[in-house]
């Protein structure tokens, strides 16, 4: 027997050799499988569901963008609903994907199926894992989107402009969502690890109960912010009168709301005290009703204080900052033994005190102007005194 053919025959040897050990190796790992109370064909299958729920999820963060950023046109939610959260949406939908394989599966190895094998504890497990997985997943993914609220807030505002209401609304409501975000989220977690929920609830009953006790006040003030947040009966800037308070708005907060007098000190009103006392809100008018009096010399020419009364009803016509031109008026009121009184009524088109002001020197100025023009001067009794 010549090399050639001693060489080849340990060779055909060792491949037998080696395919005997494989098949010894594939042996045992089936065996020991089968010990624990599972197959290879459940094995399979777990991996096939893992697969499964991998492939969706990164399906799901491939497709979402391209068919959210078509149903919305907002660039800024475009990037928190599906930019910054598109790893936590797909795990969601990925997992309850693989859940539902997972229960197939159960149900299979519960009905006495010969293909599939599983232990108990496996069986009671394995569905659990994936429903804390998408538990968790949902509550990322959604506490993420409350960032949302400001700009959805935004849209419909109709300036465009967050005012320091708005702002204090978006902030309630990011609270009050981010909290039930936990709230829920924490219940289904509790469940999918498999706590008892009937005693979680009536603890947390119990719980809540007397933290509500403890806390009634400031609750009251709570839900009071959200009143005054949600109705708008005033928003930051207007001049309201709330009992005997009376003052600008300047903040809204979730307990309190502070008030600005006009002898510049501040009131805080608890928002509670808000939803039972009358508030009444001098911003909502629809037009701003000014009168005066402006006192003339008695001495002065009637035919030039005729004129003169035309040429302020023609001024207040003209002006672009007054309404209701056909209810105002200038008319002589009274004369008396020193003066002759002529009454001015109108009505300013104007959004605030501020603008109200401005628009008021304005004409109080163009008033001083005729009069001088119609050599009218205004009554002065101090004067009158000194010439006695």
């Amino acid at each position: 027997m010549n090399e050639t053919t001693i060489a080849g025959c340990l060779r055909i040897c060792l491949n037998h050799r080696l395919g005997a050990d494989v098949m010894v190796e594939d042996g045992l790992a089936s065996k020991a499988a089968e010990s624990v109370g599972i197959n290879e064909m459940t094995i399979l299958a777990i991996l096939g569901i893992i697969s499964a729920g991998l492939v969706v999820r990164f399906l799901t963060m491939a497709l979402a963008p391209s068919l959210l950023t078509k149903i919305i046109r907002s660039k800024n939610l475009q990037t928190k609903t599906v930019k910054q959260s598109d790893k936590a949406l797909g795990s969601a939908i990925g997992a309850g994907v693989s859940y539902l394989l997972t229960l197939q599966l159960v149900d299979a190895v519960e009905s006495g199926s010969t293909t599939y094998a599983m232990p108990d504890i496996m069986v009671s497990i394995l569905p659990n894992v994936f429903q804390f997985i998408i538990a968790l997943a949902v509550v990322v993914w959604a506490f993420r989107l409350v960032d949302v609220v400001q700009d959805v807030v935004m849209m419909l505002d109709s300036d465009g402009v967050s005012d320091g209401t708005e702002k204090t609304l978006v902030s309630a409501l990011e609270s009050v969502l981010r909290f039930f975000i936990v709230f829920i989220g924490a219940i289904f977690i509790a469940d999918a690890v498999g706590l008892d929920l009937t005693s979680l609830i009536a603890g947390l009953g119990i719980s809540g109960l007397a933290l509500a006790l403890a806390a009634k006040d400031t609750i009251s003030n709570f839900f009071g912010a959200l009143t005054v947040l949600l109705d708008r009966p005033f928003k930051v800037g207007d001049w309201v009168a709330v009992g005997s308070s009376e003052g600008e708005v300047i903040e809204i907060n979730l307990r309190t709301t502070l008030i600005r007098t006009g002898l510049d000190t501040v009131i805080t009103i608890p928002n509670a005290n808000l939803v039972s006392t009358p508030v009444e809100n001098y911003g909502k008018r629809r037009w701003r009703r000014w009168q005066t009096m402006l006192h003339f010399d008695i001495n002065s020419d009637p035919k030039s204080v005729e004129s003169f009364r035309d040429d302020v009803l023609s001024s207040i016509q003209d002006n672009g900052a007054t309404m209701n031109e056909d209810s105002s008026w200038c008319r002589v009121n009274d004369i008396s033994t020193t003066s002759i009184d002529v009454s001015l009524n109108l009505y300013w088109d104007v959004q605030g005190g501020a603008d109200e002001r401005q628009e008021k020197e304005k004409f109080l100025l163009e008033i001083m102007q005729l009069a001088r023009n119609h050599n009218l001067s205004f009554y002065d009794n101090r004067i009158r005194k000194q010439g006695n």
